[in-house]
């Protein structure tokens, strides 16, 4: 294969996907009066979490959803936090819940997760949207492995028979976007740090996703010709630049088309944050 392979752009992609948001926020809006309801809950001082959370509540207005954060002070208990979400799951006017991790660690993740009504986890972490989703049934799926599937369908014409090799499994991205190419009938390998031979199984592979978080862990030689590179991993490095979990400047010369970092599929996951907002503002009112 000659030549480079082609920028998969998040950043466009997750502009169309927001634009679209807006106009649909706009027509429920005229014609029902009603407006989806993201609410963001924030405990502690993480600076990254901040700017995170920062980013979000700006987009969800953009999109002309009401937004809502809750800053709580990193102090604040697991009963308080429970309580925080018990309000939130009653208040008919909140479609969406997003809990921003990490928590601070006195507070259990898990327990946290399953408190929040299935029906407004925007961010498909509760176990039976976890659950919905390994049955191929519809549930609120995680934005980021969301997000992945969108970019890789701009892509590629047909995902059916593909391979399709995920690095990584996490409950945050490498399950669920397994999960997804599944049913978007691809032969899928979950690989991890155990995986004996990883760049021979990565080489046969059409489609790598790459969820690890380690810097420019996959290099170019593990890339088949002309597959499609999905790199989920931000890494910064020593001197502050960001790099994905793809040795990207060895991989655009091998895959057919790839992701950038930044710019990929970060873009993607709050603009899929919207998009569960608006799927469970549906699902909830009919």
């Amino acid at each position: 294969m000659t030549g480079e392979a082609r920028i998969i752009d998040g950043k466009a992609t997750a502009a169309a996907l927001r634009a679209e948001i807006g106009r649909e926020v706009a027509a429920i809006k005229a014609a029902r009066g009603l407006v989806p309801g993201l609410h963001v809950v924030l405990v502690g001082e993480d600076p990254a979490s901040k700017v995170y959370v920062a980013s979000k509540e700006k987009l969800a207005v953009e999109v002309g959803m009401n937004s809502a954060a809750h800053r709580l002070p990193a102090e604040t208990t697991e009963v308080q936090l429970l309580a925080k979400l018990a309000e939130l799951n009653a208040d008919d006017s909140v479609d969406g819940i997003l809990v921003q991790l990490p928590l601070p660690k006195h507070i259990d993740t898990g327990r946290i997760i399953d408190a929040i009504d299935p029906a407004k986890d925007v961010d498909g972490l509760h176990p039976i949207n976890a659950g919905l989703l390994a049955g191929g049934k519809n549930g609120l799926v995680p934005c980021t492995p969301l997000g992945c599937m969108l970019l890789l369908k701009q892509a590629l014409p047909s995902l059916s028979g593909l391979d399709a090799v995920v690095i990584g499994r996490s409950e945050l991205v490498g399950r669920p976007v397994a999960q997804l190419l599944l049913q978007a009938d691809c032969t899928v390998t979950i690989a991890h740090s155990r995986t004996r031979d990883l760049p021979g199984v990565v080489r046969r592979a059409d489609i790598v996703v790459a969820a690890v978080g380690r810097p420019r862990m996959v290099k170019g030689d593990w890339i088949k010709p002309g597959a499609t590179v999905i790199d989920v991993g931000i890494n910064r490095l020593p001197d502050g630049k960001l790099t994905g979990d793809v040795d990207f400047a060895e991989a655009v010369k091998v895959a057919g088309a790839i992701t950038p970092v930044p710019g990929g599929v970060g873009p993607m996951t709050i603009a899929c944050l919207l998009k569960n907002t608006l799927t469970a503002f549906h699902a909830r009112r009919g």
